[in-house]
């Protein structure tokens, strides 16, 4: 297993943008084969080093993840993020 971790910081980081954002990264759930489970966190403390969205998401292998990339519904998530994210930084590691 393979967990899959990305920090976004976004241009504005305003409730409804945030809320907006985290919406459209949960409406994955249930859509991408390979994605066995997602979790969506927005940021509580909103100190100058934090991010504002943490995307935890798990896969069974490389190919797995290598096929949520190119996934349909995924590139639909990475347009939306392109618009709104001032930068993101990811993990990868085995489980």
């Amino acid at each position: 297993m393979i967990k899959h971790i990305v920090f976004f910081k976004l241009k504005d980081p305003s409730p409804e943008i945030v809320e907006k954002t985290a919406a459209v990264l949960r409406n994955m759930e249930g859509k991408i084969s390979g994605l066995k489970q997602i979790e969506v966190g927005v940021d509580v403390v909103r100190s100058g080093r934090s991010y504002d969205i943490a995307l935890i998401t798990v896969f069974e292998t490389l190919e797995d993840i290598e096929a949520y990339q190119v996934h349909p519904v995924h590139q639909e998530v990475i347009k939306h993020m392109n618009e709104v994210r001032e930068s993101s930084v990811s993990v990868d590691y085995y489980i």
